[in-house]
């Protein structure tokens, strides 16, 4: 049967890392592509990374009701629209969802059999430095992220499942644990 995967945490603390490493570990999961108000970064593609949407647009999606969760991170809008998840649950795939935890909670009350995951960090300096590396965020939005990462590491309880990501290879061991066990999947070999 298939699932949606909420995986969740703060801005930096290597979501995305992680969610690449599960999509190529266990087959048949898909991505579901959010939709966002912020403008593209360098090399992103409207479509495969993000839809990008103007704020007039988001607003249109809004009020007909098309977004399962959206929410406001860092002055920018994002969300995910229902025929994302829909049109893969209906042919059978299950979906990942990468979102902010305030999404999360959303999605949560709409959707209670979602799977919810919490990536954290092995502590705040660390994601810090993650986030500093990137050198895509001036230090206001850096120190911006900072701030709602505190409010996020406080709502990690929420979750049925926690992840530390203070070794890659280990945290994407322990990510798809959780999903193959969800799946009924046997684990694969590289999992510890």
């Amino acid at each position: 049967m298939a699932k949606v995967f909420v995986i969740t945490g703060p801005s930096g603390v290597g979501k995305g890392t992680l969610i690449s490493a599960l999509l190529e570990r266990v087959p048949g999961l898909e991505l579901s592509v959010s939709a966002t108000t912020r403008k593209p970064r360098q090399g992103e593609v409207d479509g495969r990374d993000y839809h990008f949407l103007t704020a007039a647009e988001f607003d249109r999606r809004i009020a007909a009701e098309d977004f399962l969760e959206f929410a406001t991170y860092s002055g920018n809008r994002y969300g995910t629209l229902r025929s994302e998840v829909r049109k893969r649950l209906e042919a059978g795939r299950s979906v990942v969802l990468e979102i902010e935890v305030q999404g999360a909670r959303q999605v949560r009350a709409a959707m209670r059999e979602s799977v919810q995951v919490f990536i954290g960090p092995p502590d705040p300096v660390v994601l810090r430095r993650r986030l500093e590396s990137r050198g895509t965020d001036s230090a206001e939005a850096i120190d911006a992220r900072l701030e709602v990462a505190e409010q996020e590491l406080a709502a990690q309880d929420e979750f049925a499942y926690r992840v530390v990501n203070d070794d890659l290879e280990r945290a994407a061991d322990d990510l798809e644990g959780i999903v193959r066990a969800e799946l009924g999947l046997p684990l694969d070999s590289r999992a510890r």
